[in-house]
């Protein structure tokens, strides 16, 4: 039978490693409530909350690899193709779509813009952020240079999807030695960020405030670019390095404990304050070492108790939807929170409260309601077709 007639069953998961996704994304979904009252990067609650990105690159170059580098024999690269668009490509126009619905509501001076967009720029723009192409400055409809100026994060799964399509072409054929060495390099890319090397120069005074960190890629300058691939390729190389070398680490309540490194990870203050090499130091420790042994440990521990199962399939239920939907509803608490900074507090924090639940609910809502009926139905009439 030819291979491209051929529909591969999905490989059985790595709970764990899905419940630290879901970790990870309410982290991020904590860090962004608190980024809106943050005086800057030095001074952010769950400080080092961005690090999730490169933490979620670590696992996607890991399951790629585990779910797919066995399989070539039996699938052709637009099959993989399509498999992967069927995965995440429903929630990224659900993001656009909410994104959208919710624009209004968030409009406001602080995201750099004055009033409001023409309506065939902001149709355009909502058109390319469902096909996951990039806008530049010229569509940029809220100001903040975001390349879908409708769903903040959708930035990184543009480079997730590049990572799918280097790993189609070329990283699937290359040998385990082949691939170290580029993971190694990377790893240099990552030093000249988090320690402003600044090697080929493409770090400039828009970096100023960022120094010693690797916050950045949402925007389609040199500089943004250059982090943005940077934070891809390190991650993903090291856990497809991880999933190909197989040498795992076994732990005794695994789940909890990657979940408590990961908590205490993103949560740490700013290292030795504003502009401080340490800082540089810590992101670079993260993401080169501690990461890759957090998944490693989470690929290599079993899940113990009928509790832990619970929490780890919830939490790897919602993730994705949680951080691709979330987004939107953070720009109209950042209006909300601009426009009212003379609010009792209580007011301030029932909002907080109310935007973490929203976000939630609207994440598992829409895997019940709408991802999981559409990959099914893609499946059975696009896939096994």
């Amino acid at each position: 039978m030819e291979k491209h007639n051929v529909y591969l069953a999905s490989k059985p998961r790595y709970e764990i490693l899905d419940g630290l996704r879901g970790v990870a994304a309410v982290l991020v979904v904590l860090f962004h409530i608190f980024e809106t009252y943050s005086k800057g990067p030095a001074y952010q609650i769950i400080n080092h909350g961005y690090l999730a990105v490169d933490f979620f690159f670590v696992l996607s170059g890991f399951v790629i690899g585990y779910a797919y580098d066995d399989r070539w024999d039996k699938m052709t690269t637009w099959g993989f193709f399509k498999r992967r668009l069927v995965r995440l490509h429903p929630m990224v126009i659900m993001g656009s779509v909410i994104g959208l619905c919710c624009y209004f509501f968030g409009q406001n001076p602080n995201f750099g813009l004055e009033g409001y967009a023409p309506l065939w720029k902001i149709l355009l723009a909502f058109l390319m952020g469902c096909l996951m192409l990039p806008c530049g400055k010229g569509l940029d409809v809220r100001g903040w240079g975001e390349v879908n100026p409708f769903n903040g994060p959708s930035w990184s799964l543009q480079f997730e999807y590049i990572a799918n399509i280097l790993y189609a072409f070329v990283l699937r054929r290359l040998p385990k030695l082949v691939l170290a060495i580029l993971t190694a390099i990377a790893g240099f890319l990552t030093l000249d960020i988090c320690l402003d090397w600044n090697v080929f120069g493409l770090l400039t005074e828009a970096h100023a405030g960022r120094i010693y960190t690797v916050i950045g890629g949402w925007s389609l300058s040199s500089q943004e670019l250059y982090v943005g691939f940077t934070r891809l390729l390190y991650p993903f190389l090291s856990g497809l390095l991880i999933s190909r070398i197989g040498k795992f680490i076994k732990v005794k309540c695994g789940f909890w404990w990657c979940s408590l490194l990961l908590v205490v990870i993103f949560s740490l203050p700013c290292i030795g304050g504003p502009d401080n090499i340490l800082n540089g130091i810590y992101n670079s420790l993260a993401i080169l070492v501690l990461f890759p042994v957090i998944v490693m440990m989470g690929a290599g521990s079993s899940i113990i108790g009928e509790k832990s199962t619970k929490v780890c399939s919830f939490l790897g239920e919602i993730s994705y939807p949680l951080y691709i939907t979330h987004y939107p509803i953070m720009y109209m608490q950042m209006n909300w929170a601009w426009s009212n900074p003379d609010a009792p507090l209580y007011a301030h924090v029932i909002v907080a409260i109310s935007t973490v639940a929203l976000s939630i609910g609207m994440a598992y809502a829409f895997l019940k309601l709408y991802d999981l009926p559409v990959r099914k139905w893609l499946t059975e009439k696009w896939l096994k077709k």
